[in-house]
């Protein structure tokens, strides 16, 4: 039987912008092996599978690599896909994860809003391998759950940055947040994760719930707008909430499909 499949740009509200995501809704889970396979064949940064279980959704990420364990554009892709194609009726939908625990997004409008948990963030000396993954030394370096974070004097620093890949690779963390205050939002970032299967990400909900405490500790806000500096380029409204930050977009389909497997 035919397997539909979605994609979708996300944190974007015009299509070949912000960061496409593969969504597969499923009615029982296939085993890991397909899981990877299909998210290979899709090769897009992240593909989302889900499975209905009572009041909620259970969800999984995979790049063309490896299943990681929180993906923020594709939960929102998920949650556009169940709201406008796959009968969803309420206004909040639940999702659980294995490794993330319980997450939930929210429609007002055009505009969904996901709940994840707060990152654990600290400071940390720049390490020294840092000097050769990138063309410019950062002020600062800070460790969170799963990503290094480095800050920077400026946008212009991050739009200008060049990462060698082959380098990045070598860090023992999923990928590096590079970050900086922005020209016409409260931050801008880009996100490296060569090690994880995705070169450069094109906006990355999960790196936000590292970069939403650290820019409202240092901005001194709650509220706050970001702009993650891809060629395709994505718009967030954040909101720290302590353990809790939410992280809002804007989606467009780009295709519906299906999948014929053996």
């Amino acid at each position: 039987m035919p397997q539909p499949i979605y994609q979708v740009d996300a944190f974007t509200n015009a299509v070949f912008f912000g960061n496409p995501a593969a969504v597969c809704p499923l009615k029982a889970w296939l085993d890991d092996v397909t899981l990877q396979r299909i998210a290979m064949e899709n090769n897009l940064a992240e593909t989302a599978f889900y499975v209905k279980q009572e009041e909620a959704y259970e969800i999984r990420w995979f790049t063309p690599t490896i299943e990681v364990d929180l993906c923020g554009h594709a939960t929102l892709a998920a949650a556009f896909v169940l709201f406008n194609y796959e009968g969803h009726q309420e206004n909040t939908i639940r999702f659980t994860s294995k490794h993330s625990g319980e997450l939930s997004v929210t429609r007002r409008g055009e505009w969904l809003t996901l709940n994840f948990p707060t990152d654990r963030i600290e400071e940390i000396e720049i390490p020294g391998q840092i000097g050769k993954c990138f063309n410019l030394q950062p002020q600062l370096a800070f460790l969170g759950k799963t990503d290094y974070v480095l800050l920077y004097s400026n946008e212009e620093d991050i739009i200008n940055l060049t990462p060698i890949f082959t380098e990045i690779s070598k860090l023992k963390v999923r990928g590096v947040i590079v970050t900086a205050r922005g020209n016409k939002t409260d931050f801008v970032s880009r996100f490296f994760a060569p090690q994880s299967g995705v070169d450069e990400d094109h906006v990355t909900g999960s790196a936000h719930t590292t970069l939403i405490p650290l820019w409202s500790e240092r901005l001194d806000k709650i509220e706050l707008t970001a702009t993650q500096l891809s060629g395709r380029r994505g718009y967030l409204r954040c909101k720290y909430l302590n353990d809790r930050v939410e992280i809002s977009g804007q989606c467009k389909l780009y295709l519906i499909g299906k999948i014929y497997l053996e």
